[in-house]
């Protein structure tokens, strides 16, 4: 069944994040054609008024439609912004429009701030969101009835999606087309655009392999290669300082210095890391995936799970299997 989807934007709209979801879209659509099939999503893109729209670089899309008088769509997706709290503050059609609408949306979408469209319609009241980690906490002071997730590269609360900023445009909308046609065509547009389908790390903002890119010692960002390389490995302080050439008590310091995490919170974190994608990626067992991960056994996996994550691994897995979707209706 074909589905009409509206890309909202308006001035100073993150291009790429508009740019992405009509391609993650577009693509699907182009390889349903290839197999025979017709087009799953009529895209539009839609603003505050009709006409050519400057984003936040010298990109500038044209808006076929004017939100005034629009008969929603199937699927609506709203852009972030750099500057969302300006951007908000002329923008109140928007919102007006987002909450008058919503109850004749199927699956409503905010990108990165653009999330923040949402929560002042009201939309994420008692939901779980997560937006951008840089005004996660602007997002907590004002709506403290939103349940915001900082780490998260998305969430589905119902028929409600929202992501973490910028390039996590692709998880998200790539989950969305496996949802709707299934892993394969998810897959192969995710080759097609030469990106993950599943992000290392797994589906979060914090993965080790994000942070290790802003540690600035060399010599602490080799180790850190070495740990993300070799999770089954004695990464003990003393072998990590061993390799470092340093006393364990100077290589404990330089380490918490340049990370922010002492060597044994960042190995823990990484090895969740590898868990978790392992987890994400099939049914092996979980004594297998605790060895492979470096936890050595299906109780240490356990209790790393439970006291980072709150949840079992086997829970995870249930949530998390495929493209990483967390539908949190109905999960206790």
């Amino acid at each position: 069944m074909r589905a009409t989807v509206d890309i909202v934007i308006y001035p100073g709209f993150k291009a790429i994040e508009a740019v992405g979801a009509i391609n993650v879209f577009d693509y699907a659509n182009t390889r349903l054609q290839q197999l025979g099939c017709a087009p799953k999503y009529e895209l539009r893109i839609v603003g505050p008024c009709a006409g050519v729209i400057r984003s936040d670089t010298l990109v500038s899309l044209d808006a076929t439609k004017a939100l005034n008088g629009l008969v929603p769509a199937d699927v609506v997706v709203i852009v972030g912004a750099r500057d969302i709290l300006n951007v908000l503050a002329v923008s109140g059609d928007i919102v007006d429009w987002c909450r008058e609408c919503a109850p004749r949306i199927k699956t409503m979408v905010g990108l990165c701030s653009g999330s923040f469209f949402l929560a002042e319609a009201g939309l994420l009241k008692g939901r779980r969101a997560a937006t951008h980690w840089s005004v996660a906490e602007l997002m907590r002071q004002r709506y403290p009835e939103i349940l915001v997730d900082a780490d998260a590269i998305f969430i589905r609360d119902a028929h409600v999606w929202t992501s973490a900023g910028v390039t996590a445009v692709f998880d998200l909308v790539l989950a969305m087309v496996e949802e709707d046609l299934g892993r394969d065509i998810a897959l192969s547009v995710a080759r097609d655009l030469v990106v993950y389908l599943k992000r290392p790390g797994g589906q979060s903002q914090f993965s080790g392999h994000l942070l290790s890119q802003m540690t600035v010692h060399p010599q602490v960002r080799d180790i850190q290669d070495y740990i993300h390389r070799s999770p089954k490995a004695d990464l003990s302080v003393r072998v990590l300082a061993a390799r470092f050439a340093m006393s364990e008590r100077n290589f404990s310091r330089v380490f918490l210095k340049e990370t922010g995490h002492t060597p044994s919170a960042y190995v823990e974190q990484t090895r969740l890391d590898s868990a978790r994608r392992l987890l994400e990626d099939g049914k092996q067992p979980l004594k297998w995936i605790a060895m492979e991960s470096g936890f050595g056994s299906e109780a240490r996996l356990r209790q790393a799970f439970q006291r980072r994550l709150n949840v079992t691994p086997g829970a995870y897995r249930e949530r998390f299997a495929s493209t990483g979707v967390e539908d949190v209706a109905g999960v206790a």
